[in-house]
């Protein structure tokens, strides 16, 4: 089964083509550019690269990943509407994954994974042994407990590395499309019915429509 995988909820637009087996989950082709004002103008370009390498077209994916965030309500929607309406077109179900949740998947330990939030926060999650054990939440990295953390990734721990005090590993620093992927695996499998990506936007976004103008999700 060839699956599409794509995330924004970060700085980075990120697409992937992956192969769904009955026993593992291999990447095709991944590519990622890091650019926190160019969601837009990024994804579709290398959602057409991604076929491209692996050598498929859109009509042979099986289903599309979404990395639902939390993640800034502007970068966050792109992905999202993006997804959802190709899932439409192609007539293949969707499915949302927690985008901390890429980013915890491999660790070992008790890590803290956070993400850039602006207004000088950060979009956290806490995993032991790559499971999520408190989160998702967004905070100001100098109010976070942090006792029993052993360690933190993401771009905005590598941000915020002096106030939160722990060793900040290198990787990852953006949500791995293959754990994304991973994380929705058996749905892939067992062909379950598409889900409507929500977003956690976690908060009110920066623009706000004016009164009476409804407020609409991808």
């Amino acid at each position: 089964m060839h699956v599409l995988a794509v995330d924004t909820s970060t700085p980075a637009t990120t697409a992937a083509v992956l192969d769904v087996s009955d026993t593992a989950v291999t990447a095709l082709s991944e590519h990622r550019v890091v650019d926190a004002r160019a969601h837009g103008e990024t994804l579709s370009p290398l959602i057409a690269e991604v076929l491209a390498e692996a050598g498929i077209a859109a009509g042979d994916l099986t289903a599309i990943v979404a990395g639902v965030g939390p993640g800034p309500f502007t970068g966050l929607r792109v992905g999202l509407v993006t997804a959802a309406a190709m899932g439409h077109a192609l007539v293949v179900p969707t499915y949302g994954v927690c985008s901390l949740d890429a980013l915890g998947a491999g660790t070992t330990g008790c890590v803290l994974v956070a993400t850039d939030a602006r207004r000088r926060e950060v979009y956290w999650a806490v995993y032991k042994d790559g499971q999520r054990v408190e989160g998702p939440s967004v905070d100001k990295p100098a109010e976070l407990s942090l006792e029993g953390v052993d360690a933190a990734v993401g771009d905005g721990a590598r941000l915020y590395a002096e106030v939160l005090g722990v060793e900040i590993r290198d990787e990852p620093r953006y949500p791995p499309l293959r754990a994304l992927t991973e994380a929705a695996v058996e749905r892939i499998r067992g062909s379950a019915p598409s889900e409507v990506l929500t977003p956690l936007y976690l908060r009110r976004p920066d623009a706000t429509p004016p009164p009476g103008v409804p407020v609409t999700s991808p």
